[in-house]
């Protein structure tokens, strides 16, 4: 997976795919995320918030190194939310 090569430990991606199955979380993280846009995750300080408040949503706490890590996988993905292929490609690698 791509995102190890970044650090990210593949328990915590199990851990938060397992949590967005509650359907009253996954809707506290949508509602998080409705409005972005590709320029905001393409800006550092935008997707380290994003990170925290969804952190904090999911329960689970992340160090200076883990968030640092997700911000530099979530900035290289180069992600466009209005964009299908990319919305696609993001569920796969998540599913």
């Amino acid at each position: 997976m791509s995102y190890q090569k970044y650090g990210i430990d593949p328990a915590f991606v199990e851990r938060v795919k397992l949590k967005m199955k509650n359907p009253e979380t996954k809707e506290r993280v949508k509602m998080i995320l409705k409005d972005v846009t590709k320029y905001d995750l393409q800006d550092r300080v935008k997707v380290k918030r994003f990170v925290d408040m969804l952190a904090k949503v999911l329960g689970e706490r992340l160090s200076p190194q883990q968030t640092e890590n997700m911000v530099s996988y979530v900035i290289s993905q180069k992600i466009d939310p209005s964009n299908t292929f990319h919305l696609i490609k993001l569920w796969s690698m998540f599913r």
